[in-house]
């Protein structure tokens, strides 16, 4: 012990403290009291006075609450602003530091390895971290009709890291209703399943036989929210308590975050310990740690596993230097049963190990206390170390769907500080293959896995991740009234590997079980004009079709209702021989066009994305026929999209262009970003996208972004002018020009096999050996 460094961080104190809403002492905690109360557990634990411990604390941290964990959160009965102060003030402490971690069940175990880091440093000596959450008390009182308010308000430094979200879910999944944690997981459940080979029964008893040991911890935890000891049978067997929530789970498989619970640790340098006189009976050292994340849901190679979680553990074990049979105890974390499976199968851990699997429960019996579940574990390792000296246990955290894993192994054995080998670790992690990923899915397909969800009378619905035919992955769900596909997702057939049908709409991807039934429920539709348009006006002369974006008291932004109707307008137009070129522009004199409607996005952050783009133009595959854009007033956000995706641009003298989407915290669209820097130089797109500099249409014109500036009041018979100028040409030369400018291929074929199949290329060669104007069919 004596050749260790001073600054070795060492574990001293440990804590925990809970109620229940049927206890005859329920209090109603807030999370900051509750959280107190296990912090001062924890100052309790180290032997010390907990005022002389409280008095040396110079870093403290806490867990994200639940009702902080996504920018969609709320705090239903309010909450501290500053909860690592809030605490700190309620136990005497009053340190230099204050932390708020990031989202997700990796958090204690990261917390506690990023805290003994900075001891090793020498940037901190004595470091608290704790969570806590009281979500039943929060749904048992939100409702009534005087309930409290936890609302308060600290002064101080906070270093709050932010929701660290990223990764964990995608605008892909939430527009497919994939982010319900029984939803997600269930897709990783059936994957593994089917690689198994075996029935929804077989698995159902399986994970029923692997969760049952843990209702028996929880029934002799003190802590848990729910110590019942359940057998394998009860666990799985569908009754009106343990109802149905998807295809793969009843409700006593899943985690239960009703609770009221909190943990805390506390940690301190060797040197510190030893001068504040912490008995060395209370020591725990943190000897190997590993922090690794796994490959975003919709690209891992298999749904059904976590490399990174297993490599999280192996990696870990490496560096305390023991073997997974020198544990002997451990906590996997266990929101669901496949996180559990994941690392029996990556480690050859057998699920009926009678060293147990876990150490407090687990999420679905001791509680799911939000971010802060692994902190439980980590306080009840400490205790079987501190009860058996010279033993190893580990707890293994996770995060996401899958997604981040911490992994902590413990023992009263001194040993000095090992730095993170991670990074090398995760670098190999971030190599291995992925898979290809369609946003827009259409055509035949395969279900690679699936989850069914249940509501309370029984009604289904599903989300499909499939595989289109060329290896590509996508997320879907089922067309409304395909009772047929929700029949062979929940029957005793095995879905996967079955044949399905995927075509994109605006609102989505769409799975059928065939083409037919494809089409009898979503017929494909072929855009036709309509006599009128809330948010468009339109116009034909002679081959020229004029559109006018009609919303003046908007700026001319368009919302859903608009982009749907433009994007039906320019498929029309596309489909109409008789029309050769398109005039787009805005109503009135001052706007073009000012983006996307945001008084139409909501609370949802869900902005309408029609399958062809903004406005119907940037994403169309094959827009062979000219747009010209009239630009008679002020471009901005998403209307540069439209600028940049028509073939020609003409500005009014005093029109103008900016990007003004960053100063309220959205991006620019992905036409806008992809191409601008092409058409006006990365410096100049740079400032415009960054500060939101706004070009005049002079400048517009010098950059590339408009051909052409007409006088003030006359860009519509400008851009008419151009229109007629392209009518009288032949349109069959245009679209096949039109059609190879906008492909990669640079083999002219294409162009002259489209030319001589049509009568209009001899039209014009023999207009001009008989010196007259040609007259073009468009045939």
């Amino acid at each position: 012990m004596d050749e260790l460094d001073l600054r070795t961080p060492v574990i001293v104190g440990v804590g925990q403290a809970s109620e229940r809403i049927t206890d005859d002492d329920y209090r109603a905690r807030s999370a900051a009291d509750l959280a107190a109360d296990a912090v001062r557990a924890a100052l309790s634990d180290t032997g010390v006075p907990p005022d002389v411990v409280a008095s040396a604390i110079d870093t403290i941290a806490a867990m994200r609450a639940f009702d902080d964990s996504s920018p969609f959160s709320q705090a239903l009965l309010g909450a501290a602003d500053n909860m690592p102060r809030a605490v700190a003030a309620r136990v005497g402490a009053d340190p230099v530091h204050a932390i708020l971690d990031v989202t997700g069940g990796q958090s204690p175990q990261r917390s506690v390895t990023e805290l003994c880091a900075a001891i090793a440093s020498g940037r901190s000596e004595v470091a608290v971290t704790f969570g806590a959450e009281v979500m039943s008390t929060v749904r048992h009182l939100a409702g009534t009709d005087s309930p409290p308010d936890f609302t308060e308000h600290f002064a101080g430094s906070l270093d709050d890291r932010g929701f660290g979200i990223r990764g964990l879910t995608s605008a892909q999944s939430a527009l497919h209703h994939l982010v319900n944690p029984p939803t997600q997981y269930s897709i990783l459940e059936n994957a593994r399943r089917a690689r198994l080979g075996v029935s929804r029964g077989e698995y159902l008893a399986m994970m029923g036989r692997l969760f049952a040991p843990f209702s028996a911890v929880a029934a002799g935890n003190p802590h848990a929210a729910a110590p019942v000891e359940r057998d394998a049978d009860e666990l799985v067997t569908v009754t009106d308590r343990n109802r149905r929530i998807t295809d793969a789970y009843p409700r006593y498989l899943i985690a239960r975050d009703q609770v009221n619970q909190a943990a805390a640790v506390v940690i301190m340098s060797l040197g510190r310990a030893r001068e504040l006189g912490v008995p060395e009976s209370r020591w725990v050292f943190l000897h190997g740690h590993a922090d690794l994340t796994e490959h975003e849901l919709g690209i891992r190679a298999d749904l059904g596993s976590s490399p990174a979680a297993v490599a999280a553990v192996r990696e870990a074990l490496a560096m305390a230097g023991v073997g997974l049979d020198g544990l002997s105890a451990m906590d996997l974390y266990s929101c669901f049963p496949v996180p559990v499976f994941n690392l029996c199968d990556g480690l050859g851990l057998a699920p009926d190990d009678p060293r147990g699997l876990t150490v407090t429960g687990g999420l679905p019996f001791f509680g799911g206390p939000g971010n802060n579940y692994s902190m439980h574990a980590i306080v009840e390792i400490a205790h079987r170390a501190r009860n058996t000296p010279g033993s190893f246990g580990m707890v293994a955290a996770n995060g996401g769907i899958l997604s981040k894993h911490s992994v902590g192994i413990y023992s009263t054995n001194p040993t000095p500080w090992h730095p993170s080998t991670s990074p090398s670790r995760q670098a190999d992690l971030d190599r291995a293959p992925t898979v290809p990923f369609a946003y827009h899915a259409d055509g035949p397909a395969t279900i690679e896995s699936y989850s069914v969800s249940f509501d309370r009378n029984g009604s289904r619905t599903a989300v499909v991740i499939g595989r289109l035919d060329d290896g590509r992955r996508f997320v879907a769900t089922p067309v409304d009234h395909d009772d047929d596909l929700l029949d062979l997702l929940t029957g005793d057939a095995e879905p996967i590997g079955q044949r399905i049908h995927a075509r994109a709409v605006d609102a989505g991807n769409r799975v059928a079980t065939d083409r037919l039934s494809m089409d009898r429920l979503v017929p494909p539709v072929t855009p036709v004009f309509r006599d009128r348009y809330d948010g468009l006006r339109l116009a034909r002369r002679d081959h020229v079709l004029e559109v006018t974006l009609d919303r003046p008291s908007a700026g001319n932004a368009v919302d859903a209702t608009t982009q749907r109707d433009l994007d039906e307008v320019i498929g029309a137009y596309c489909g109409d021989p008789d029309l050769r070129v398109a005039i787009l522009t805005g109503a009135g004199t001052e706007y073009f066009c000012l983006g996307i409607d945001l008084e139409d996005v909501g609370s949802s952050m869900q902005i309408t994305r029609p399958v062809n783009g903004f406005g119907g133009l940037s994403g169309r595959r094959h827009l062979s026929k000219p747009v010209i854009a009239a630009i008679n007033g002020r471009a901005e956000g998403a209307a540069i999209d439209m600028v940049l995706s028509c073939h020609l641009a003409v500005a009014d003298e005093n029109a103008t262009f900016a990007l003004p989407e960053t100063g309220v915290g959205l991006a620019p669209g992905l036409e806008t970003l992809g191409r601008l820097p092409v058409v006006i130089g990365r410096a100049l797109a740079h400032d415009m996208i960054l500060t939101g500099r706004r070009l005049d249409a002079t400048e517009a014109a010098t950059a590339g972004l408009v051909s052409r500036v007409a006088p003030a009041g006359t860009v519509l018979e400008v851009a008419r002018a151009m229109a007629a100028d392209i009518a009288s040409r032949s349109p069959v030369a245009a679209r096949a020009a039109l059609s190879f400018t906008a492909s990669d291929d640079t083999d002219p074929s294409p162009v002259d096999d489209e030319l001589m199949v049509h009568a209009d290329t001899l039209e014009g060669l023999r207009a001009r050996r008989e010196g007259r104007a040609p007259h073009f069919r468009n045939r």
